[in-house]
Protein backbone atom coordinates (compact mmCIF):
# COMPACT_ATOMS: atom_id res chain seq x y z
CA UNK A 1 0.00 0.00 0.00
CA UNK A 2 2.71 2.48 0.98
CA UNK A 3 4.38 1.98 -2.42
CA UNK A 4 1.20 3.11 -4.21
CA UNK A 5 -0.32 5.61 -1.72
CA UNK A 6 1.70 8.47 -0.26
CA UNK A 7 -0.99 10.05 1.95
CA UNK A 8 -0.26 9.11 5.56
CA UNK A 9 -3.84 9.78 6.67
CA UNK A 10 -5.16 7.29 4.13
CA UNK A 11 -2.61 4.68 5.20
CA UNK A 12 -3.59 5.15 8.86
CA UNK A 13 -7.27 4.76 7.95
CA UNK A 14 -6.58 1.56 6.00
CA UNK A 15 -4.52 0.18 8.89
CA UNK A 16 -7.45 0.88 11.19
CA UNK A 17 -9.74 -1.13 8.92
CA UNK A 18 -7.31 -4.05 8.79
CA UNK A 19 -6.71 -4.22 12.56
CA UNK A 20 -10.28 -3.51 13.70
CA UNK A 21 -11.12 -7.20 14.12
CA UNK A 22 -14.31 -9.03 13.16
CA UNK A 23 -17.40 -10.43 14.88
CA UNK A 24 -18.15 -14.12 14.28
CA UNK A 25 -21.30 -15.55 15.89
CA UNK A 26 -21.29 -12.71 18.41
CA UNK A 27 -17.65 -13.27 19.38
CA UNK A 28 -14.95 -10.69 18.67
CA UNK A 29 -11.85 -11.98 16.91
CA UNK A 30 -8.77 -9.85 16.21
CA UNK A 31 -7.33 -9.66 12.69
CA UNK A 32 -3.57 -9.97 12.38
CA UNK A 33 -3.18 -10.75 8.67
CA UNK A 34 -5.16 -10.19 5.47
CA UNK A 35 -8.48 -8.39 5.04
CA UNK A 36 -11.83 -9.38 6.59
CA UNK A 37 -13.94 -11.52 4.27
CA UNK A 38 -16.69 -9.35 2.79
CA UNK A 39 -15.25 -6.15 4.20
CA UNK A 40 -16.31 -2.93 2.47
CA UNK A 41 -12.71 -1.95 1.83
CA UNK A 42 -11.52 -5.35 0.61
CA UNK A 43 -12.22 -4.78 -3.16
CA UNK A 44 -10.38 -1.44 -3.06
CA UNK A 45 -7.36 -2.95 -1.36
CA UNK A 46 -7.35 -5.86 -3.81
CA UNK A 47 -7.32 -3.45 -6.75
CA UNK A 48 -4.42 -1.48 -5.31
CA UNK A 49 -2.31 -4.49 -4.37
CA UNK A 50 -3.02 -6.59 -7.46
CA UNK A 51 -2.36 -3.71 -9.85
CA UNK A 52 1.24 -4.97 -9.87
CA UNK A 53 0.05 -8.40 -11.02
CA UNK A 54 -1.94 -6.79 -13.84
CA UNK A 55 1.17 -5.12 -15.20
CA UNK A 56 3.20 -8.33 -14.97
CA UNK A 57 0.56 -10.29 -16.90
CA UNK A 58 0.25 -7.57 -19.52
CA UNK A 59 4.02 -7.40 -20.03
CA UNK A 60 4.08 -11.19 -20.46
CA UNK A 61 1.46 -10.89 -23.21
CA UNK A 62 -1.43 -12.65 -21.48
CA UNK A 63 -5.12 -11.76 -21.88
CA UNK A 64 -6.92 -11.65 -18.54
CA UNK A 65 -9.94 -10.28 -16.70
CA UNK A 66 -9.89 -9.32 -13.02
CA UNK A 67 -12.44 -7.99 -10.55
CA UNK A 68 -10.99 -7.35 -7.08
CA UNK A 69 -9.25 -10.63 -6.16
CA UNK A 70 -11.08 -12.82 -8.70
CA UNK A 71 -9.39 -13.15 -12.09
CA UNK A 72 -9.15 -15.36 -15.16
CA UNK A 73 -6.14 -15.67 -17.46
CA UNK A 74 -6.98 -16.81 -21.01
CA UNK A 75 -4.44 -18.88 -22.97
CA UNK A 76 -4.38 -20.73 -26.29
CA UNK A 77 -2.67 -23.92 -25.12
CA UNK A 78 -2.43 -25.98 -21.95
CA UNK A 79 1.30 -25.30 -21.79
CA UNK A 80 0.72 -21.56 -21.85
CA UNK A 81 -1.88 -21.93 -19.12
CA UNK A 82 0.58 -23.69 -16.81
CA UNK A 83 3.23 -21.07 -17.60
CA UNK A 84 0.75 -18.33 -16.72
CA UNK A 85 -0.10 -20.12 -13.47
CA UNK A 86 3.58 -20.31 -12.56
CA UNK A 87 3.99 -16.59 -13.30
CA UNK A 88 1.03 -15.63 -11.14
CA UNK A 89 2.24 -17.80 -8.25
CA UNK A 90 5.74 -16.30 -8.46
CA UNK A 91 4.54 -12.68 -8.59
CA UNK A 92 2.11 -13.17 -5.71
CA UNK A 93 4.65 -15.02 -3.56
CA UNK A 94 7.85 -13.07 -4.24
CA UNK A 95 6.54 -9.56 -4.92
CA UNK A 96 3.34 -9.32 -2.89
CA UNK A 97 3.67 -11.94 -0.16
CA UNK A 98 0.41 -13.61 -1.17
CA UNK A 99 -0.63 -17.04 -2.36
CA UNK A 100 -3.38 -18.45 -4.55
CA UNK A 101 -6.31 -20.33 -3.09
CA UNK A 102 -5.75 -23.98 -3.95
CA UNK A 103 -9.50 -24.61 -3.78
CA UNK A 104 -10.43 -21.90 -6.31
CA UNK A 105 -7.45 -22.17 -8.68
CA UNK A 106 -7.43 -24.59 -11.60
CA UNK A 107 -6.40 -25.00 -15.21
CA UNK A 108 -9.37 -25.87 -17.41
CA UNK A 109 -10.75 -25.46 -20.92
CA UNK A 110 -13.58 -23.34 -22.24
CA UNK A 111 -15.33 -26.55 -23.24
CA UNK A 112 -15.38 -27.83 -19.65
CA UNK A 113 -16.17 -24.39 -18.31
CA UNK A 114 -15.24 -22.41 -15.23
CA UNK A 115 -16.87 -20.18 -12.62
CA UNK A 116 -16.29 -16.42 -12.54
CA UNK A 117 -18.17 -13.64 -10.77
CA UNK A 118 -21.23 -15.75 -10.07
CA UNK A 119 -21.46 -17.20 -13.59
CA UNK A 120 -20.63 -20.60 -14.99
CA UNK A 121 -19.00 -19.90 -18.35
CA UNK A 122 -18.35 -22.46 -21.06
CA UNK A 123 -18.53 -22.88 -24.82
CA UNK A 124 -22.09 -24.22 -24.45
CA UNK A 125 -23.64 -21.94 -21.84
CA UNK A 126 -23.21 -18.78 -19.80
CA UNK A 127 -25.49 -19.19 -16.80
CA UNK A 128 -25.76 -18.77 -13.04
CA UNK A 129 -23.42 -21.05 -11.18
CA UNK A 130 -24.98 -23.44 -8.69
CA UNK A 131 -23.82 -21.43 -5.67
CA UNK A 132 -25.50 -18.32 -7.09
CA UNK A 133 -28.72 -20.27 -7.62
CA UNK A 134 -28.70 -21.47 -4.01
CA UNK A 135 -28.05 -17.94 -2.70
CA UNK A 136 -30.98 -16.65 -4.75
CA UNK A 137 -33.24 -19.42 -3.45
CA UNK A 138 -32.19 -18.66 0.13
CA UNK A 139 -33.27 -15.03 -0.30
CA UNK A 140 -36.60 -16.12 -1.79
CA UNK A 141 -37.20 -18.59 1.05
CA UNK A 142 -36.74 -15.79 3.60
CA UNK A 143 -39.52 -13.82 1.89
CA UNK A 144 -41.92 -16.70 1.21
CA UNK A 145 -42.36 -18.36 4.60
CA UNK A 146 -45.59 -20.35 4.50
CA UNK A 147 -46.98 -19.02 7.79
CA UNK A 148 -46.75 -15.42 6.51
CA UNK A 149 -49.46 -13.70 4.51
CA UNK A 150 -49.20 -13.25 0.76
CA UNK A 151 -49.87 -9.55 0.27
CA UNK A 152 -48.67 -6.65 -1.84
CA UNK A 153 -45.77 -5.86 0.50
CA UNK A 154 -44.45 -9.42 0.31
CA UNK A 155 -44.58 -9.35 -3.49
CA UNK A 156 -42.89 -5.93 -3.53
CA UNK A 157 -39.95 -7.27 -1.53
CA UNK A 158 -39.78 -10.37 -3.70
CA UNK A 159 -39.79 -8.26 -6.87
CA UNK A 160 -36.70 -6.42 -5.60
CA UNK A 161 -34.81 -9.70 -5.30
CA UNK A 162 -36.01 -10.88 -8.72
CA UNK A 163 -35.11 -7.58 -10.39
CA UNK A 164 -31.65 -7.41 -8.80
CA UNK A 165 -30.78 -10.99 -9.74
CA UNK A 166 -32.11 -10.70 -13.28
CA UNK A 167 -30.37 -7.38 -13.95
CA UNK A 168 -27.05 -9.00 -13.10
CA UNK A 169 -27.42 -12.39 -14.77
CA UNK A 170 -29.71 -11.63 -17.74
CA UNK A 171 -26.93 -10.13 -19.83
CA UNK A 172 -26.89 -10.16 -23.61
CA UNK A 173 -24.33 -12.97 -23.62
CA UNK A 174 -26.02 -15.17 -20.99
CA UNK A 175 -28.02 -18.33 -21.69
CA UNK A 176 -30.10 -18.30 -18.52
CA UNK A 177 -33.61 -18.36 -19.97
CA UNK A 178 -34.34 -22.05 -19.36
CA UNK A 179 -32.95 -21.79 -15.82
CA UNK A 180 -35.00 -18.64 -15.20
CA UNK A 181 -38.17 -20.45 -16.30
CA UNK A 182 -37.52 -23.18 -13.74
CA UNK A 183 -36.81 -20.66 -10.99
CA UNK A 184 -39.94 -18.65 -11.84
CA UNK A 185 -42.02 -21.83 -11.56
CA UNK A 186 -40.38 -22.60 -8.20
CA UNK A 187 -41.16 -19.09 -6.92
CA UNK A 188 -44.83 -19.46 -7.86
CA UNK A 189 -44.92 -22.80 -6.02
CA UNK A 190 -43.63 -21.04 -2.89
CA UNK A 191 -46.26 -18.30 -3.23
CA UNK A 192 -49.08 -20.82 -3.68
CA UNK A 193 -47.97 -22.46 -0.43
CA UNK A 194 -48.05 -19.04 1.26
CA UNK A 195 -51.54 -18.29 -0.03
CA UNK A 196 -53.14 -21.67 0.68
CA UNK A 197 -50.91 -22.73 3.63
CA UNK A 198 -50.02 -26.02 1.99
CA UNK A 199 -47.98 -27.52 -0.83
CA UNK A 200 -50.09 -29.35 -3.36
CA UNK A 201 -49.51 -29.60 -7.10
CA UNK A 202 -53.27 -29.50 -7.69
CA UNK A 203 -53.17 -25.88 -6.50
CA UNK A 204 -51.53 -24.94 -9.79
CA UNK A 205 -55.03 -24.93 -11.30
CA UNK A 206 -56.43 -22.78 -8.50
CA UNK A 207 -53.75 -20.09 -8.66
CA UNK A 208 -52.59 -19.87 -12.24
CA UNK A 209 -49.80 -17.71 -13.62
CA UNK A 210 -52.22 -14.94 -14.57
CA UNK A 211 -53.21 -14.50 -10.92
CA UNK A 212 -49.65 -13.64 -9.89
CA UNK A 213 -49.11 -11.34 -12.86
CA UNK A 214 -52.40 -9.44 -13.04
CA UNK A 215 -53.49 -9.47 -9.40
CA UNK A 216 -50.13 -9.27 -7.61
CA UNK A 217 -47.87 -7.73 -10.31
CA UNK A 218 -45.25 -10.40 -9.68
CA UNK A 219 -42.18 -10.06 -11.87
CA UNK A 220 -40.41 -13.00 -13.44
CA UNK A 221 -36.74 -13.58 -14.11
CA UNK A 222 -37.50 -14.60 -17.68
CA UNK A 223 -38.89 -11.14 -18.49
CA UNK A 224 -35.39 -9.69 -18.30
CA UNK A 225 -33.87 -12.02 -20.90
CA UNK A 226 -32.97 -10.41 -24.21
CA UNK A 227 -32.25 -11.36 -27.80
CA UNK A 228 -30.86 -9.51 -30.82
CA UNK A 229 -33.09 -8.79 -33.79
CA UNK A 230 -32.06 -8.75 -37.45
CA UNK A 231 -30.58 -5.26 -37.03
CA UNK A 232 -28.49 -6.32 -34.05
CA UNK A 233 -30.64 -4.44 -31.53
CA UNK A 234 -31.27 -5.90 -28.08
CA UNK A 235 -34.95 -6.64 -27.35
CA UNK A 236 -36.81 -8.17 -24.45
CA UNK A 237 -38.26 -11.64 -24.90
CA UNK A 238 -41.86 -12.46 -23.99
CA UNK A 239 -42.09 -15.21 -21.35
CA UNK A 240 -44.20 -18.26 -22.04
CA UNK A 241 -47.02 -16.87 -19.91
CA UNK A 242 -46.85 -13.20 -20.95
CA UNK A 243 -45.04 -10.36 -19.23
CA UNK A 244 -45.33 -7.17 -17.26
CA UNK A 245 -44.31 -4.11 -19.26
CA UNK A 246 -40.56 -3.57 -18.89
CA UNK A 247 -39.32 -2.07 -22.16
CA UNK A 248 -39.21 1.47 -23.46
CA UNK A 249 -42.25 3.08 -25.16
CA UNK A 250 -42.93 1.56 -28.55
CA UNK A 251 -40.67 -1.40 -27.92
CA UNK A 252 -42.26 -4.69 -28.86
CA UNK A 253 -40.72 -7.81 -27.31
CA UNK A 254 -40.33 -11.08 -29.19
CA UNK A 255 -41.55 -14.56 -28.38
CA UNK A 256 -38.28 -16.20 -29.43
Amino acid sequence: MAAEVADGNILDLVEGFLTAGVMEDGVFKPTTIGTPQGGVISPLLANIVLNHLDWQLQEAGYHFARYADDFVVVCQTKRQAHEALALVERVLRDDLGLQLSAEKTKVTTFGKGYEFLGFFLSSRSRRMREKSVQKFKAKVRELTIRKCNLDAEAVKKLNRVIRGTANYFATQFSTCRWMFQKLDSWIRMRLRAMKLKRKNYNDNHKLRVGFFRRKLSLMTLEEFCTYRNARGEARRVIPRHGQLWLGSPGERPSRR
